[in-house]
């Protein structure tokens, strides 16, 4: 028996899914409430290699567009995240943890600073909405909280370069990494921004206007098929090897962005005021006591991460890995997770148990994964 999502109005579709379902979506997954497609035709594996090689298009409007206006507007993103946005300009795109009072990260956004007093936070999968407007009401800000009617199309690969300049101009290729730019797409400008959930470069466009999405979609693919592209989805083989991470999946409200790494986009020295600055203060002052880590481990294919996974040395359970795969480049397993301070330089052989009863032997790895 086969597992299907049954839809509702409560799981959004998005500005391309007529589009996905016609290039034979397979599978879906939800976040934000919106399905993001997440397999096709091929094997994953196929997708991880293809994305190395060539161009990908995904619909990634799973990113909502919180918009942030008005007076207070930066006073109001400060508030909610530990990095230091003073200096950001207007073009510019910020990955950001943002933190509750005890410092847990409620999202892990990419801030957009559209103008002065408005910004987007796209988001990964939590309602960060509701927290903002909280916010705003509790500290009496000049500040309007939306989600904006934007619908992201991901454009990824190592030809995702030439195809974006060949559909909206060379000059594109002038943008910056985490830097955007305004193209015209039927009359309406558009934010092109050059980002994207993967290592392989490419570009995401900000559509504004629901109901110009499978025209944006058209244009792209028709463009794409001097360059082979495919319809795809973020991979996880290729986002696991590069050390990319998922709310839900590596963090939660349970972690703090010390322990994923991200110190250095956190102020700790008392210079800006931002919910959770005490505790986080704190944190590093006693010193984090996890870490995520990369894990390469070998024995057969593992199966899909649903539960965490334990990595344990000689018996004792020393951290646990929360998304895995086979990597076809490594032949070997491959996964991130977390590992307590003790053991986070071990170089030693540890135990994977994947829950299916058959022992893995593996290392802990930096990222990139190699």
């Amino acid at each position: 028996m086969t597992a299907e999502l049954t839809m509702s109005r409560r799981i959004r579709r998005t500005a391309y899914t007529d589009r996905v379902e016609g290039m034979g979506v397979t599978g879906f997954s939800v976040v934000n409430h919106m399905i993001l497609p997440k397999s096709f035709q091929s094997s994953v594996e196929e997708d991880y290699w293809h994305l190395k090689e060539h161009v990908q298009l995904w619909d990634v409007s799973c990113q909502r567009q919180i918009q942030i206006v008005g007076l207070d507007a930066t006073r109001l993103v400060q508030l909610m995240t530990p990095r230091d946005i003073g200096a950001m300009k207007v073009g510019e795109c910020l990955y950001i943890p943002i933190i509750d009072q005890n410092a847990g990260l409620i999202n892990d956004p990419v801030l957009l600073k559209i103008s002065s007093e408005k910004y987007w936070l796209s988001i990964a999968d939590s309602d960060l909405l509701l927290y903002a407007l909280g916010l705003t009401i509790g500290f009496k800000l000049n500040a309007v909280v939306s989600e904006a009617d934007v619908w992201t199309l991901s454009i990824q690969g190592p030809k995702a370069e030439d195809l974006v300049s060949d559909l909206f101009g060379d000059q594109i290729r002038k943008i910056g990494f985490f830097k955007f730019d305004w193209i015209d797409f039927k009359g309406t400008k558009q934010l092109l921004a050059r980002s994207g959930y993967s290592r392989q470069g490419g570009f995401e466009i900000y559509l504004e206007g629901k109901s110009l999405g499978p025209d944006l979609w058209d244009l792209v693919w028709e463009a794409g098929q001097i360059y082979n592209i495919k319809p795809g989805a973020p991979n996880i083989i290729e986002r696991v090897e590069g050390g990319l991470f998922s709310y839900g999946n590596e963090m939660t409200r349970e972690n703090n962005p010390l322990e994923i790494g991200l110190k250095k986009f956190c102020s700790l020295d008392g210079s800006i005021e931002y919910i959770g600055r005490e505790a986080l203060e704190k944190i590093a002052l006693d010193g984090e006591t996890q870490q995520l880590r990369g894990m390469i481990f070998d024995g057969p294919r593992c199966p899909t991460c649903s539960e965490p996974w334990p990595v344990l040395l000689d018996g004792k359970k020393i951290g646990q890995l929360t998304s895995g795969m086979y990597s076809p480049r490594l032949k070997a397993n491959v996964a991130v997770g977390m590992i307590v301070r003790d053991f986070w330089e071990y170089k030693g052989a540890l135990e994977v148990n994947c829950l299916d009863s058959l022992k893995r032997n593996g290392i802990i790895s930096a990222f990139p994964l190699k």
